[in-house]
């Protein structure tokens, strides 16, 4: 499964080969000429034959989607395969010929996604075995070498696509690994993906969460094993007809000492600051790890200040302000749930004296209804980090003005010299986008500002391409 191969085109002399149990051309990769015919896109039948009695998966792309992932971008959308040799099954990987069936790529191929293909490797042909993937792992890893010390043991280790995982994240919660996967193709490779991990990293446990939109199919499912599977631990060719996980979202897919405390938050930390994450339940994988620096940031200009956290989750920026010498903060969130996490990360951290000397109180209310009321509520630093609000690009427009709307509420509710955090999640929504509505948000409100600076991607969150751009923020000083 997560060892199945494309083998590489140097092998001129041999034209075909058995991998993974499956037979794949392998002489003349670069020039094989596969007679593709247009074949419907359709859904599999129940009760198909395993992929691996079936030929490779072949596929050819429309002239502007050959472009577009010789330049590098990482997905073939469905409207792009203009041919395909026949119906794919999710997780198989599917090889993409150009124009002059000549290799082009080869991804992780997904039926019932708009997102068609999911690309792992493209230009000249590479085997992708069990080394491939370790290799793949260990480069991601090493990426994030020198990032943090000893104080932070919270992180991002694989960022999907811009670490060549697409559609797969995996974060760091002290010993806890957190899993998470956004497209049905990882799925039947779960079993030889945990076990990659376990081998690579030594976690103490390992927990999978799989995004909502794959739940459904994913929850108490069988996984059918799809064509070119290669266990790890056993030998080429062998694989099982059928895998019968039943790992479901929020599991503990891998624990060396189980015990009563298996299902509790974990406690990790981030530039010494303790926090709990609900790795099997909470948002993401269970914190937000992206906003690290912007804490950090918050953190140095909190001194003496009153500060409001709106959309303040588990209090992530709270504590940094109360660190940093903040002489009260409040916390504001539509959430109980969350303001209860936030009151017990305040605990974990009374052994900061400027932590235990803040006065600290939580709101529980909707925080767009609070801001544009209370007129009466005046701060000196208000942070203003809500979720996404354009989830597809038909709610763009509606979330520009959100946020503008939002920030001009923050800012009447800002004390004179007083300083705005905004913040913004939203892929659909650009930063030259985002900075201009709150930009004209200050103008709107006729009083003088100052830019300080804006901010981009956390350094183990990196993009490398724009749809993965998403976290963006703004830094004003308002007279």
């Amino acid at each position: 499964m997560i060892a199945t191969a494309v083998e590489r085109a140097a092998r001129s002399k041999q034209r075909l080969a058995r991998v993974g149990g499956v037979s794949i051309l392998t002489s003349d990769m670069s020039n094989a000429k596969p007679h593709l015919k247009p074949h419907p896109i359709q859904k599999r039948e129940s009760g198909s034959s395993s992929g691996a009695s079936l030929a490779r998966l072949r596929l050819r792309l429309s002239a502007t989607a050959e472009s577009i992932i010789r330049g590098g971008h990482p997905w073939v959308f469905a409207d792009s395969v203009r041919e395909q040799n026949r119906a794919g099954t999710a997780g198989e990987l599917a090889v993409i010929y150009d124009r002059n069936d000549k290799f082009l790529a080869v991804g992780l191929y997904d039926p019932d996604s708009p997102i068609r293909v999911r690309v792992l490797h493209a230009g000249k042909p590479q085997t992708i075995d069990l080394a491939w993937w370790a290799a793949r792992l260990d480069a991601a890893v090493r990426r994030r070498d020198g990032l943090f010390d000893e104080r932070t043991t919270g992180y991002r280790l694989i960022n999907g696509e811009s670490d060549g995982w697409p559609g797969l994240v995996l974060d760091r919660y002290g010993t806890t690994l957190v899993l998470k996967i956004y497209t049905a193709a990882w799925r039947p490779r779960l079993e030889e993906i945990v076990a990659l991990v376990r081998e690579r990293l030594k976690p103490e446990r390992i927990v999978l969460r799989m995004s909502r939109n794959i739940q459904p199919a994913g929850a108490r499912n069988e996984f059918p094993a799809h064509a070119g599977s290669l266990p790890m631990g056993k030998g080429e060719g062998e694989s099982s007809s059928v895998r019968k996980q039943l790992w479901t979202d929020g599991e503990i897919v891998f624990q060396q000492r189980p015990g009563p405390e298996a299902g509790a938050p974990v406690v990790f930390h981030e530039t010494g600051i303790r926090f709990e994450a609900d790795v099997l339940r909470g948002q993401k994988t269970g914190f937000f790890l992206d906003q690290r620096e912007n804490r950090r940031l918050v953190e140095s200009l909190a001194r003496g200040r009153a500060v409001l956290n709106a959309f303040s989750f588990s209090g992530g920026f709270s504590l940094y302000a109360a660190r940093g010498g903040a002489k009260s903060v409040t916390d504001l969130d539509i959430s109980k749930h969350a303001l209860e996490s936030a009151w017990r990360n305040f605990a974990l951290n009374q052994s900061y004296e400027a932590v235990a000397r803040c006065r600290y109180e939580s709101i529980q209310a909707d925080a767009f209804a609070w801001l544009a009321g209370n007129s009466g509520r005046r701060f000196d630093l208000i942070v203003l980090d809500p979720p996404s609000l354009a989830k597809r690009e038909t709610e763009r427009a509606g979330a520009i003005r959100a946020y503008g709307k939002l920030a001009e509420d923050g800012i009447r509710h800002l004390g004179r010299g007083g300083v705005l955090v905004a913040c913004s999640c939203s892929a659909h929504v650009s930063a030259e986008e985002f900075f201009g509505a709150v930009r004209q948000a200050a103008r709107s409100s006729g009083r003088k500002f100052e830019e300080s600076q804006t901010t981009r991607h956390a350094p183990d969150h990196h993009a490398t391409f724009a749809e993965a751009e998403y976290l963006k923020g703004v830094y004003l000083r308002v007279e």
